[in-house]
């Protein structure tokens, strides 16, 4: 048994479930929201390639820092997902050729179909997964759709052991209805909250 290299939780590769499934979730994201970033963003006139916001503020200088915007589009995007790809195919099939020309949607696609190899074999699991979240952090940013975030919940009350109380923070992002405790694996559905409510330690309010 390892340690999932973003959280320390143990996993059974170089991640755990949670940010397994989170990455697989932002690759699977991440085309329509570079999309929605060209839909933001068109060419300055200052120079070929380079872009400014369309949505500013009214005045002479907009409160926007372009040269972060620069480095925000699907260009960017593309050759950053294409060279991982590059990289899991060169270890994965190293018999194979290079990959297809880059194009995000299907290195998206083909990196989130590999991902049980990814998570079980390829050392650098942690930083594709930490890599995919920065991007898909920035493309938010632009179009204003920040990614939800986890509220806390309390402390995981069931029983690990004779007179052992797991303890883990329990969390859950807006709108979900089935906690799960990501230590013990403990669910607790809606019929269960005033019964982990009534439970949580002294200290937890």
């Amino acid at each position: 048994m390892s340690t999932c290299e973003l959280c320390d939780r143990a996993a059974s590769g170089y991640l755990c479930n949670r940010h397994r499934e989170q990455l697989a979730a932002r690759l699977l994201e991440l085309p329509a929201l570079y999309r929605e970033v060209g839909e933001c963003l068109v060419p300055r006139r200052s120079g070929w390639g380079e872009i400014v916001a369309t949505k500013s503020a009214a005045g002479p200088r907009s409160p926007i820092n372009e040269d972060v915007l620069d480095t925000v589009h699907l260009g960017r995007a593309t050759e950053v997902i294409h060279s991982w790809r590059a990289d899991v195919r060169r270890l994965r099939w190293p018999h194979r050729g290079a990959p297809p020309p880059a194009r995000l949607e299907a290195d998206c696609r083909w990196l989130a179909q590999e991902l049980d190899w990814i998570v079980a074999q390829y050392p650098a699991a942690g930083d594709l997964a930490r890599e995919v979240a920065e991007l898909n952090g920035q493309a938010r940013s632009i179009v204003g759709d920040p990614e939800p975030q986890p509220q806390r919940i309390g402390a995981c009350v069931a029983l690990v052991g004779e007179g052992v109380v797991c303890g883990a923070v329990i969390s859950r992002l807006p709108g979900e209805t089935r906690l799960i405790c990501r230590w013990c694996g403990t669910v607790y559905g809606p019929e269960d909250y005033l019964m982990l409510h009534h439970f949580q330690p002294a200290d937890s309010a």
